[in-house]
């Protein structure tokens, strides 16, 4: 029990376990908006769900480090850009898609459906199919935020402890971040804004164009502190109204 008494030690978990809730801000809206397409009986048992899921894949990921720095290994090499592709990589370039695919998707539903009913003419989301989708995108932000934990941390049990911690926090939270989100619709479209632009810092990093996190951090905090002053301003105004799935 030595090692409790090492300073450095708890340092490094609180580092941790901060910048693991920081990782997992993107992945709780994007979980409340693709949640917020169910039925309202439905959407916290979703949330709870996904956030869950999120959990046990980063505790595999993390029991089986040995194969997730081996996605560093280079594959092969994209003869038209020279870019050494890696399995890391190809995850990143999925997901990063799949992200700007589904947030387009997603704007487009709410800004250009007609009389409530989503343009694709689908009868709303099912449970099952949001897990799936959730689960996805699960999967490629643990990547993430794995590798993170292994390159700031020795001991399995800190990266375990960070990870276990952030997400019983985003847990706590997750109900009242997606009520704030659904309330203003403005930020929703906002918060998929972001998520387009997670998913194009996913796709540069997938090519080897690396896009630091805290310019991407800081333009997020800068446009959500401007819609705040925003909605101050305007609360005595008529609220947007965006399209609803159809139930």
């Amino acid at each position: 029990m030595e090692f409790l008494a090492d300073p450095q030690i708890w340092i490094s978990l609180l580092t941790l376990t901060a910048l693991e809730i920081v990782l997992g801000i993107d992945n709780v809206i994007f979980i409340s908006i693709l949640a917020g397409k169910l039925p309202k009986d439905q959407q916290a048992k979703a949330r709870q769900t996904g956030l869950m899921l999120a959990l046990v894949t980063r505790i595999l990921l993390l029991c089986s480090i040995t194969w997730v720095m081996s996605l560093t290994k280079v594959l092969f090499v994209l003869p038209v850009m020279q870019v050494d592709v890696t399995g890391k990589s190809l995850i990143l370039l999925i997901g990063g898609l799949f992200l700007i695919g589904k947030s387009v998707m997603e704007i487009h539903e709410k800004l250009e459906g007609e009389d409530g009913h989503a343009t694709s003419g689908s009868k709303g989301a099912s449970f099952q199919s949001t897990i799936i989708q959730i689960l996805l995108l699960d999967i490629v932000f643990s990547l993430d935020s794995v590798i993170t934990a292994v390159g700031m941390a020795n001991q399995l049990w800190v990266m375990i402890t960070a990870v276990v911690i952030a997400l019983g926090v985003m847990l706590a939270f997750a109900g009242a971040i997606s009520d704030f989100v659904n309330r203003h619709p403005t930020l929703k479209m906002l918060a998929l804004s972001f998520l387009i632009l997670i998913g194009v810092m996913l796709v540069g990093d997938s090519l080897g164009h690396h896009i630091p996190k805290g310019y991407i951090y800081f333009s997020m905090a800068f446009a959500f502190g401007v819609e705040m002053l925003n909605l101050k301003l305007r609360a005595k105004a008529k609220p947007v109204e965006l399209h609803q799935p159809y139930r």
